[in-house]
């Protein structure tokens, strides 16, 4: 079975970015539903606990017809999420090996965040934009619902929640200004010690 993961830090780190009140709602009901709709999802089928959410969302192909879809949904609401909080820190210098590879590929890190902010801001109904390392190399991604980038066999590194309940209570619908100041909560040291890994 799978629990709900500790964010690590209090609702109100990232404040006023990110509200104290959308981080409790966020994290406490919403990554809480679909934590429990996986694991009821999950219910009967040891060759699947016997992995980890990461690993069955990977392999959907080989998730029985009958609760796919609802594992596609609920399995990867529950890893976005994990991912998500992990990314999230005020004030952390853009640098490391990142910043070198994304100032190689994008050619600045203003045009890296027009880049992804353009994703994440034209990504139509509920999803995310993604940072990926894709066989080497990096790329932005959108992936709408609770679909990840792991089922595409692509590595996050970064990612934003544009879902209205990420943000509604604060932004309402001016999503581009919540997207404005995630870049202010983004925990680049988090995202470089992914790279590495990723890089292996």
């Amino acid at each position: 079975m799978f629990d709900l993961p500790q964010l690590g830090y209090e609702y109100d780190a990232l404040e006023p970015h990110i509200d104290t009140e959308t981080m409790k709602i966020h994290h406490s009901k919403h990554h809480q539903a679909y934590t429990d709709k996986f694991n009821a999802a999950l219910q009967g089928y040891d060759d699947l606990l016997q992995k980890s959410a990461e690993e069955i969302i990977k392999q959907l192909d080989g998730v029985p017809d009958v609760i796919r879809k609802t594992v596609r949904n609920n399995g990867g609401g529950y890893i976005n999420h994990n991912f998500f909080w992990k990314i999230l820190k005020k004030d952390v210098e853009f640098k490391g090996e990142i910043a070198d590879a994304i100032n190689a590929k994008f050619g600045s890190f203003d045009k890296f965040k027009d880049d992804f902010t353009h994703a994440a801001a034209t990504l139509f109904g509920s999803g995310w934009a993604w940072l990926v390392l894709n066989e080497g190399r990096l790329e932005i991604m959108q992936t709408h619902n609770q679909d990840s980038p792991l089922t595409e066999r692509k590595i996050p590194l970064l990612c934003i929640d544009v879902w209205e309940h990420s943000y509604y209570l604060k932004y309402q619908n001016k999503r581009p200004d919540y997207i404005e100041n995630f870049f202010k909560v983004i925990n680049w040291e988090k995202v470089n010690e992914l790279f590495k890994q990723a890089k292996g």
